[in-house]
């Protein structure tokens, strides 16, 4: 029963009670008023007011009113069911509003999901083992822009933040500065991830992880710099978070495996994709206690003087077969869903569709759209045939999406 119904029923009652309590007093008023005045004469006055007690008029108008309001809470609520039951319907029929319809990489999730959640079907897979892995950059997120994310937040800090430019090692601008040019259009130049990934390690050592994490979140406040109305935290394909929404709402566990460094992705994941730090895995760095100095932390105990700070020191790159391992030691389970974009994540394609006892698929998103997305046809091919040589299912963006950041949106 709703708050406003039980309002009304109270406010019913009591107004019959006034009514009674009222009208018992102008009774006797009136009494009193006739037998002073002699109206009655020398006779006994015996006005009968228990023909229709108080008690059980209030009770039949309270009863008359529980049916009258018990009526309305049931049409209400049975309106509210409909209602529910329409939306639910709603969404059961178009999970991903944002595809085109009858697109084959839409038609082959949503068949795939009808039949691994049927328990009569040959296909079901138990809730426990519903685990997606997505990759993030160009598969969730925009990929390049100008560069990935990772790259362009190493560059700000190295280059830019007034706070830190000036305390740079030679090695960090030496990086930095390679992938300003790779921004640019410089094709001449290489940075290997292995150096990026120990600038990002080094340029932020000292930091606690909220400071790092909180350091993300500001940054990805700026202006998305190829885009018009998105900031580079914005920069997400909706679709594709059409795809996570659609999954969860399947009992699927959902897990972001990136190359990019994992703190790096839980600043940009937070408050912008449901999904638990817990299941938010990257590239790592060392972490140690700021009390720690040079003692390994097999000798040293953390004290309640102690914050855990980065260390300084690159890992590992969460790529390729990287990724596979990285998913058995922390999820501890074959993933039956696999969602990428490059070759970085062909081995988690792999492995999530290779022996697995349950059915399974891998998804390869094509950056075919030069329009609405920095698009690249020539890498889009590739990945196309990739797909037909592995047996992943290719999303194309330029035609299996009715948008891609949404309305309001648009490359420069």
């Amino acid at each position: 029963m709703s708050d406003q119904v039980k309002q009304a029923r109270n406010w019913k009652a009591a107004a019959a009670t006034a009514s009674a309590v009222a009208l018992i007093a102008i009774v006797g008023l009136i009494v009193v008023i006739c037998r002073d005045s002699g109206l009655f004469g020398n006779a006994a006055v015996n006005v009968d007011v228990t023909e229709a007690p108080v008690s059980e008029s209030i009770a039949d108008e309270s009863e008359e009113t529980a049916d009258v309001t018990a009526d309305a809470s049931e049409a209400g609520e049975t309106a509210e069911a409909s209602e529910t039951a329409e939306t639910s319907a709603a969404v059961e029929i178009d999970p991903l509003s944002l595809w085109t319809e009858g697109s084959e990489a839409r038609e082959a999730l949503i068949s795939y999901i009808d039949t691994v959640t049927d328990e009569s079907s040959p296909d079901y897979i138990p809730v426990e083992n519903r685990i997606a892995v997505f990759d993030m950059d160009g598969t969730i997120l925009c990929e390049t822009d100008p560069y990935y994310f990772d790259h362009c937040i190493l560059m700000y800090r190295v280059l830019e933040d007034p706070d830190y430019k000036d305390k740079a090692s030679a090695f960090e601008k030496d990086v930095a500065k390679r992938i300003k040019a790779l921004c640019e259009g410089d094709k001449t130049v290489k940075v290997s991830m292995v150096e990026h990934g120990q600038a990002v390690a080094s340029a932020f050592a000292g930091m606690t992880i909220e400071e790092f994490e909180n350091y993300v979140a500001e940054f990805k406040k700026q202006p998305a710099p190829g885009y018009e109305g998105m900031t580079r935290g914005e920069a997400y394909y909706k679709p594709m978070l059409e795809v996570i929404d659609y999954l969860q709402a399947n009992d699927f566990k959902v897990y972001i495996v990136s190359g990019t460094d994992r703190l790096i992705v839980r600043g940009l994941i937070k408050d912008s994709v449901d999904i638990p730090r817990n299941q938010l895995i990257g590239s790592d760095e060392t972490l140690v206690a700021t009390g720690q100095g040079d003692t390994d932390g097999e000798e040293y105990t953390f004290t309640d003087q102690d914050k855990l700070v980065l260390g300084g020191e690159f890992i590992i790159k969460n790529l390729n077969t990287n990724k596979v391992t990285v998913i058995m030691e922390e999820i501890g389970v074959q993933p039956v869903l696999s969602f990428g974009n490059s070759t970085g994540d062909a081995a988690m394609a792999e492995f999530v569709t290779s022996n697995n006892p349950y059915k399974s698929l891998a998804f390869m998103l094509c950056c075919d759209d030069t329009e609405r997305e920095n698009g690249n046809v020539s890498k889009a091919d590739k990945m196309k045939d990739l797909c037909d040589e592995y047996g992943w299912v290719p999303v194309s963006m330029k035609n299996d999406w009715t948008t891609i950041y949404g309305e309001g949106v648009k490359r420069k």
